[in-house]
């Protein structure tokens, strides 16, 4: 039956919400497909408002790799604000899409990105919303198959009971599996085989392929001190195992090729094309770099081809390079030349927002600052000591700092952005407060070298928070009093610095978020009944400070866990060891648990960390990926040259 769109109902309401522009849709390069030409339909969802999941790359490439085919349709949705989500519950208006305003509830399939686990409560809010039973075990044939992905994806398991099923790695490629399965399964007559469910039937053959995790086909049982005891499928047919998807040959995938134009303001005014992904860096921190292991690059060609269409697709005049390290691709230097070459005396500047302290060279800078538009520039040393960035492996010494920052000075720039980590694996007070000694030191270079006063330097620290398929997956997190102590010492070291209180920002937030972030990232479905209560209890973007309240979380889950041998500590505060089934154990990023395993205790070998050099350029380490996942590091140099465009 074809879908009617709720916004005749929507928009005599609108004005008395805020933003409300975040729910008309419309864009420039917006999809809308007629509802019955499709068999497959899918509700795409970034789960934060609008303005944080528009400009977010994986949906927008999800969203056009699925229209272009004839018989899917995507459309998107996102969170809903409170006042929002008041009057839709007041009006009875569902969770709707934003393209044309078509009930979730009425898609095959609800695909939810998570960048961050912050965001499980307001997905919680989109199924209940949409009118679908909050718990999957709860679905019935006619409700879409809510499907997680994204970097939070890799451990799915404290949103098991809510989600039908998840996938890791790159997306691309397996929503058009997922989406020829569901259309199979349609032309067959939604049949309901051994399950006596046509839903679970869909769900087994989805698992079956080995491309999905379906949380409900695995049994989890515990020990009685509250670790796993193990991880089963409970029906033949499903694999032990299920492993990340990895697209090869980025230049066959130039996506987007028509970005999508907000109609309102967002967290990234610019076009942003990637230009490689992966990263073997060996940062044991970064769960980024170690699950999209390995590297592959765009060409040159690629890129520029990319960076053309883009701008003449979406008229807009910043073109960011996105990847975990930008000025790590191989012909960083030929891209930067020839790009500013093509675009020089136009108004389109270029960005290359992540770049290593290592990496960077003047050079490049003044390449990507052609057109006259000159920003700060940002590094993560992370570490404050010498010591705790061998630890860490980030392989950045304190003179490489100063003599980089020393380049950008002495070369017109009067801003640098540093970003540490505050909680790392054996770190001291000490270690904290060498942040401050190096932000001195810069500010010091600067003033020498430019024979200025007005340098400054502002320190961005975050909290570390281990996360699952990295090194320190088994590492103790640091508990929010004293991160925030440490912290406080070191801003009132350096404000009470008279030579330099002044020339140094700080930008931190306190630590309680990231325990609750460090709560749900190496959780286990226990914790779903967690992220459950504090829902019900109101709990509402946890990833904005303005909303996030730790006192709800804290309480919630001592009441949660109160019958249990866990509590919130047992899941952040401890440390794990090597034989305790973790639970995503049974996910496969390719990464062998024993060189996870050795690279952890190099790190906090009593001797000292030893470090891992990137693997691009010297002999493999056996990290296990690309034999495992059957691929290999594809970069350059191709020596390949791109045309400069004329100007008009």
């Amino acid at each position: 039956m074809p879908v009617e769109s709720v916004f005749s109902r929507l928009e005599p309401l609108l004005p008395s919400v805020s933003k409300p522009i975040q729910y008309v849709g419309g864009e420039l390069n917006a999809t809308v497909k007629d509802w019955d030409s499709a068999q497959v339909r899918w509700a795409l969802m970034y789960p934060d408002a609008y303005e944080v999941g528009l400009p977010n790359q994986g949906i927008q490439i999800l969203y056009e790799v699925l229209n272009e085919r004839d018989w899917i349709l995507a459309e998107r949705t996102y969170a809903v604000f409170a006042d929002m989500e008041a009057v839709m519950r007041e009006n009875a208006i569902p969770q709707f899409t934003v393209d044309a305003h078509r009930p979730v509830r009425d898609f095959d399939l609800l695909g939810v990105s998570f960048a961050t686990e912050l965001g499980y409560t307001n997905l919680l809010t989109a199924i209940d919303l949409a009118g679908m039973p909050l718990h999957a075990a709860d679905r019935g044939d006619d409700d879409p198959i809510v499907l997680a992905g994204g970097h939070s994806a890799f451990n799915p398991e404290p949103i098991a009971d809510f989600i039908d099923a998840a996938v890791l790695g790159d997306g691309e490629e397996v929503v058009l599996a997922i989406s020829e399965v569901v259309r199979e399964w349609k032309d067959d007559g939604r049949p309901k085989g051994e399950q006596q469910s046509g839903r679970d039937e869909l769900l087994m053959r989805l698992a079956a392929s080995g491309a999905v995790y379906v949380p409900k086909f695995y049994d989890v049982t515990y020990l009685t001190d509250g670790r796993i005891q193990r991880v089963v499928p409970n029906r033949p047919g499903v694999p032990w195992r299920v492993a990340k998807h990895t697209l090869m040959d980025l230049d066959a995938w130039p996506y987007p090729r028509k970005p999508l134009v907000p109609l309102a303001e967002t967290v990234h005014e610019r076009f942003s094309v990637e230009i490689f992904r992966g990263c073997t860096r060996g940062c044991r921190f970064c769960q980024a770099g170690m699950i999209t292991r390995p590297v592959r690059e765009r060409s040159i060609e690629g890129i520029g081809a990319m960076v053309e269409n883009g701008l003449a697709k979406t008229g807009m005049d910043e073109v960011g390079l996105l990847s975990l390290s930008s000025a790590d691709h191989s012909e960083i230097g030929e891209i930067a030349k020839q790009l500013g070459d093509r675009y020089e005396g136009s108004n389109t500047s270029l960005s290359l927002p992540s770049t290593r302290v290592d990496a960077f060279n003047v050079t490049l800078a003044n390449e990507f600052s052609r057109n006259g538009r000159r920003s700060g520039l940002t590094f993560a040393p992370e570490g404050g000591s010498e010591r705790l960035r061998k630890v860490i492996n980030k392989m950045v010494t304190e003179e490489d700092l100063i003599r980089t920052v020393s380049a950008a000075y002495s070369h017109g720039w009067r801003q640098v952005k540093l970003y540490f980590m505050c909680g790392l694996p054996t770190e001291t007070d000490d270690d904290v407060m060498q942040i401050g000694e190096l932000a001195k030191k810069v500010i010091e270079v600067g003033r020498e070298v430019s024979g200025r006063r007005d340098i400054r330097c502002t320190v961005s620290i975050g909290g570390f928070v281990p996360k699952p398929h990295t090194p320190f997956q088994w590492a103790s997190q640091l508990d929010h009093e004293t991160t925030d102590a440490r912290l406080r010492k070191l801003r009132a070291s350096v404000q009470s610095d008279k030579r330099f209180g002044r020339a140094i920002g700080f930008r931190y937030h306190d630590g309680q978020p990231g325990t609750i972030e460090g709560l749900l990232s190496r959780g286990d479905r226990r914790v779903g009944r967690i992220i459950e209560a504090v829902w019900r209890d109101g709990g509402r973007f946890d990833g904005w400070s303005e909303h996030f309240s730790y006192e709800r979380w804290e309480a919630k889950t001592a009441e949660v866990l109160a019958d249990e041998p866990v509590d919130l500590d047992w899941y952040t505060t401890r440390e794990r060891e090597y034989a305790e089934v973790l639970p995503w154990d049974h996910l496969d990023a390719g990464l062998d648990r024993d060189w996870l395993w050795e690279d952890w205790q190099d790190a906090i070998d009593p001797d000292g960390a030893r470090e891992v050099d990137d693997c691009r350029w010297t002999p493999c380490f056996d990290c296990g990926v690309c034999p495992q996942m059957d691929t290999e590091i594809q970069m350059g140099p191709t020596g390949k040259t791109l045309l400069p465009l004329s100007v008009v």
